[in-house]
């Protein structure tokens, strides 16, 4: 299952050889790597264009502003997620299977996108627009409701007890899996996200 950021094959060539948008992959590609660092409070765009070794207006002429590059990543995230959500509603017959494959996706792709996870925990995302928690928030809407929707799917092939309330399970659910995030983060990356995630779905879909 391919989740994590695409890499750039050439991103540094000459320019007659530079792909479209290859610049600005590798401005996310490297901001992703910068959130990655465990000891990294916020990134600045003074930093980023340091590692990248262009000026920050060179930056700017890319995006206009350092949200709209954490909104690529978010952008990336959304569509990978979904995308993945969707191949499995669309490819797996049980609910119950789907459940649990949907949240090891999730675990899955935290542990392959470190950087992703900061932003998926909203620690990148404090003090810059607002507008990007409340998307990341939207996010975890559509998760919750793709799981309820699997859960019902296990309802009506009697895997889950006919009063099964599927609402409260989904949003258990996503509470599991966002704080396994945050656990994951906030040990510097050494707590793996899927750790015991056997034994947890033997009791989230029960």
């Amino acid at each position: 299952m391919e989740t994590g950021v695409p890499k750039d094959s050439n991103p540094d060539g000459p320019k007659h050889r530079r792909r479209p948008g290859a610049r600005k992959l590798q401005i996310l590609q490297t901001l992703a790597a910068m959130l990655e660092d465990p000891r990294a409070e916020k990134v600045t765009t003074a930093a980023l264009a340091a590692r990248l070794e262009v000026s920050e207006a060179a930056l700017y002429r890319h995006f206009a502003s350092k949200a709209q590059m954490y909104e690529g990543l978010i952008e990336f995230i959304e569509t990978t997620v979904f995308r993945l959500i969707n191949d499995i509603a669309s490819q797996e017959t049980s609910g119950r299977e789907q459940v649990r494959k949907m949240i090891r996706m999730l675990l899955d792709f935290s542990q392959t996108n470190r950087g992703m996870t900061r932003v998926l925990i909203g620690d990148a995302l404090v003090n810059e627009n607002e507008r990007l928690q409340e998307r990341m928030n939207q996010l975890f809407d559509r998760v919750e409701a793709s799981l309820k929707q699997a859960l019902r799917v296990a309802v009506s092939q009697a895997e889950l007890p006919a009063d099964c309330d599927t609402a409260a399970r989904a949003s258990l659910g996503v509470a599991y899996v966002v704080g396994r995030w945050h656990r994951f983060s906030k040990s510097g990356f050494r707590r793996l996200p899927g750790e015991a995630l056997e034994e947890h779905l033997a009791m989230l879909v029960a």
